[in-house]
């Protein structure tokens, strides 16, 4: 981290992992791609009233945009915003392809089950965010268009997608600034549309500390953020903290 952070925890989540926490206000995640090659499926729900998640359309179509990174918000379907991108050094972060399930996996890696291989089971992306939703009273009906940090899709002018196998870069790392008690889920298992013909996802550390002042001064510079911004701080305003 920044050495004028304070880092509160670290933590490691192997390559087609899964977990999922509590990430307060006033702290700051970073995400931190090991090996390069990592593929980051994440959810937001509001901590406080789980309706509320993660709005991949409104997020784009408000910042004018199809892929995230620093100077971004991601908003939720009730007009605030869960977090700020405030630093990024991968550029590019897909919002648009979703996650692996079973029959993805099995068709393009075959299988490999834990009752023989333990910890190196080929597990997919809805299945890691499924038991993660699992563990708050959650379930498939709460899966929403998740953010696959790491990951570059682009489209050409007839909508055809080609995911970027030279995008991951080893040390990459993006920061997210948290506006919102936020319940975070994620997922390190492959990107849907990675051509790699083996099961190999990358790990990635979790590093949070406390936000830096102004730290999210860039993503209210676009007027829908800035709006949104006073939307979350008036669902506080009976809290001295806000």
């Amino acid at each position: 981290m920044n050495q004028q952070n304070t880092l509160l925890w670290q933590q490691l989540i192997p390559g087609g992992c899964h977990w999922s926490g509590v990430i307060r206000r006033g702290t700051t995640l970073r995400l931190i791609d090991i090996t390069g090659g990592a593929n980051v499926s994440v959810l937001f729900y509001n901590q406080e009233e789980k309706l509320e998640r993660y709005n991949m359309a409104d997020t784009l179509k408000s910042q004018h945009t199809f892929r995230l990174t620093q100077g971004h918000a991601c908003h939720s379907d009730m007009g605030r915003i869960f977090c700020c991108i405030t630093a990024d050094t991968a550029g590019w972060h897909d919002t648009v392809c979703g996650v692996s399930d079973a029959h993805l996996i099995q068709q393009k890696y075959g299988v490999a089950r834990y009752q023989e291989h333990r910890n190196n089971m080929f597990r997919s992306g809805m299945d890691g965010l499924l038991i993660e939703l699992a563990k708050w009273g959650m379930d498939m009906r709460d899966v929403v268009s998740s953010i696959n940090f790491f990951s570059k899709v682009t489209a050409d002018a007839i909508g055809h997608m080609t995911f970027d196998t030279t995008h991951g870069k080893a040390g990459a790392y993006v920061d997210l600034s948290f506006v919102m008690n936020t319940l975070m889920v994620l997922t390190t298992a492959p990107h849907p549309l990675d051509p790699k013909a083996s099961y190999s996802p990358g790990g990635i550390n979790l590093e949070l500390s406390e936000t830096l002042p102004e730290a999210d001064a860039q993503c209210v510079k676009i007027a829908e953020n800035t709006r949104a911004m006073l939307n979350t701080q008036h669902f506080y305003c009976g809290d001295h903290h806000a």
